[in-house]
């Protein structure tokens, strides 16, 4: 089997609410494609105080709700070897884009962009931490995360030739 064509890693603060979310919502999409040979799907975080700890369970029992499986992630920090690694590099807020911008080398050529800026326009341009919400907050996210998930995807297919989705979340 040869590697994947495309690597996409999704970072939050923690790694344990919005990037895991985001981690299991694209692999599924990616699965449902039939792309995983193609497509490899990752998250990380900027903040290292959850390293090794699993996604928070509120984040995971809402993302089962959906049909989501959170349970084998664990949380890691991003580091400067992701920007050799990743095609594609993508914030869920600006604190977090900023966080990375020490880790970012001049030349790298991939994306490095806001999740949200995949999605159909909305009122939302960063997804919203929801550690400190309610279950409200993770159903926010699920929403944001199909939506610009399923725009990320049609990007990588268009932009790497690889077979159209026609992925509905």
């Amino acid at each position: 089997m040869s590697a994947p064509k495309v690597k996409v890693l999704f970072v939050c603060l923690g790694n344990i609410c919005r990037s895991p979310t985001a981690h299991a919502v694209f692999q599924k999409m990616v699965d449902d494609a039939d792309l995983s040979d193609q497509i490899l799907v990752d998250s990380a975080g900027t903040g290292d105080w959850h390293i090794g700890h699993p996604p928070d369970a509120r984040a995971q029992r809402k993302a089962l709700t959906r049909g989501y499986d959170l349970s084998p992630l664990r949380a890691r920090l991003v580091t400067g070897e992701d920007f050799a690694e990743f095609h594609y590099i993508i914030g869920m807020d600006d604190s977090n884009m900023t966080n990375m911008l020490p880790f970012k080398p001049a030349n790298y050529d991939g994306e490095f962009k806001l999740f949200l800026s995949y999605g159909e326009s909305s009122d939302y341009r960063e997804v919203p931490d929801p550690y400190y919400s309610g279950d409200d907050g993770f159903e926010l996210v699920l929403d944001l995360v199909e939506q610009a998930a399923a725009g990320l995807l049609a990007d990588i297919c268009k932009r790497y030739s690889l077979p159209d989705s026609s992925v509905s979340s």
